[in-house]
């Protein structure tokens, strides 16, 4: 009895020594384990996709998270095969994360020797492919966990380090490029556009980094036009995924053509790839665009198929449908015959459980929903202060404060209780 507790402690802390998803800090609710499962499963598992090991090594962790273990194992196994195929060997640093993460599982399982084997294949990997100083890790791993970490939308230059240290070890690696390209500039940058056209040259098939140098040409005054519609073409042939580049081919058809060629090509798509729920999604986003954009009060066809959209994404995601709801709520709310309905889909979500930064979703679209077509503008203001008062940091409750200090500023009869309200206001 007394020499187990010692190597149970020595197991556990080399398990939390190893590089894997269960010792980077991963804990996020399960509302954002859900969305980012669907995310996953949305960007698709054709051959030839460069991250395919690392998606399933991510889905592995999240299915373990949710307490699918079998599932967890069997995704974590298929990032193994993933990474063979791909790199054409059957090991290599690239498998560091992935048997670190095994022996995390098979501890959690109480199969103490399956893990401590996953342990021994750790070491044996670092002493046949050692890393290149005591100090530094693999350029597979920094590449990695930069991209694990990009799917959690956490700290934007701890992800940009991750991949220049990758990239600089191994330069001639595409795909760290493109993904560090995507992720870390966003416009910021003078050079983007060239940065753009020289990973464009060295990813020429990645329709996803075509369309996305097709837009920052459109920002600088070039047209665009004729291009978009022959990426639209490549687009359409490929399978379609949200890696596959349609999101933003028809951002760009909404930006730099006009919004009713977007829905067309959207149509368009669907009939050719009827049962793709990605697609599915993006057609009822362009369609929602479509509705609060029009100057004129939108036809009810447009509007009934808007909603039918809508509804069939919400069956599709049925853990990510509070986004979809509160939208069917606001397309209801811009029809003329339909204002009843809206207010019940929103009196029926004010009644629902939710977290707190769902809450904000929620109470901050109402708010507007109340301000805009109802023009109950104390009310609207409440609910703005309601989003305010939930100590969660979002977009919501920024744009929240900021329409409060709006109105603080504007509307004397209720300036004295939001300023009070602004000067109490704690921050998260």
């Amino acid at each position: 009895m007394m020499s187990a507790a010692p190597s149970q402690t020595t197991l556990v802390s080399k398990l939390e020594a190893l590089q894997c998803h269960f010792t980077w800090g991963l804990d996020p609710s399960n509302t954002k384990l859900l969305h980012l499962r669907d995310k996953l499963v949305d960007i698709g598992t054709e051959e030839g996709n460069s991250w395919l090991g690392s998606i399933y090594n991510l889905r592995g962790f999240i299915q373990y998270q949710l307490g699918a273990n079998e599932d967890a194992q069997s995704f974590f196994n298929k990032a193994a095969e993933a990474f063979r195929q791909m790199r054409k060997a059957d090991d290599g640093p690239w498998l560091v994360v992935n048997y670190g993460n095994l022996a995390w599982l098979h501890h959690h399982l109480g199969d103490q020797a399956e893990s401590e084997a996953f342990l021994s294949k750790v070491d044996a990997l670092m002493k046949k492919y050692p890393p290149p100083s005591q100090d530094e890790l693999h350029a597979e791993i920094y590449a990695e966990k930069a991209w694990t970490l990009m799917k959690f939308r956490t700290d934007r230059e701890l992800v940009a380090d991750y991949f220049q240290k990758a990239i600089r070890m191994q330069p001639d690696m595409v795909e760290w490029n493109t993904s560090h390209l995507l992720y870390s500039n966003k416009g910021l940058e003078a050079d983007i556009l060239e940065k753009t056209r020289v990973a464009k040259e060295q990813d020429p098939e990645n329709m996803y980094l075509a369309l996305y140098y097709l837009e920052q040409r459109a920002r600088k005054g070039e047209e665009v036009e004729d291009e978009a519609r022959e990426l639209a073409r490549k687009v359409l042939r490929n399978p379609v995924s949200s890696y596959s580049g349609i999101k933003g081919l028809l951002r760009v058809y909404r930006n730099y053509l006009s919004i009713d060629e977007a829905i067309d090509l959207a149509e368009e798509a669907l009939k050719n790839h009827p049962d793709v729920r990605y697609l599915k999604r993006c057609a009822a986003l362009y369609y929602k665009w479509f509705i609060y954009s029009s100057k004129s009060p939108p036809k009810q066809s447009t509007i009934d198929r808007a909603i039918s959209l809508h509804k069939e994404v919400i069956s599709l995601y049925p853990h990510c449908s509070l986004m979809k709801k509160v939208d069917v709520a606001n397309i209801y709310a811009k029809s003329n015959h339909s204002q009843a309905e809206a207010e019940q889909m929103y009196q029926e979500l004010l009644k629902v459980d939710l977290e707190p930064a769902e809450k904000q979703l929620l109470y901050n679209n109402y708010a507007k929903y109340l301000h805009f077509d109802r023009q109950h503008y104390q009310r609207s203001t409440e609910y703005h202060m309601k989003v305010a008062a939930i100590p969660h940091q979002s977009s919501f409750r920024r744009n929240s404060i900021r329409t409060l200090v709006t109105i603080k500023e504007r509307r004397w009869n209720l300036w004295r209780e939001v300023e009070e309200f602004l000067e109490n206001l704690p921050e998260p």
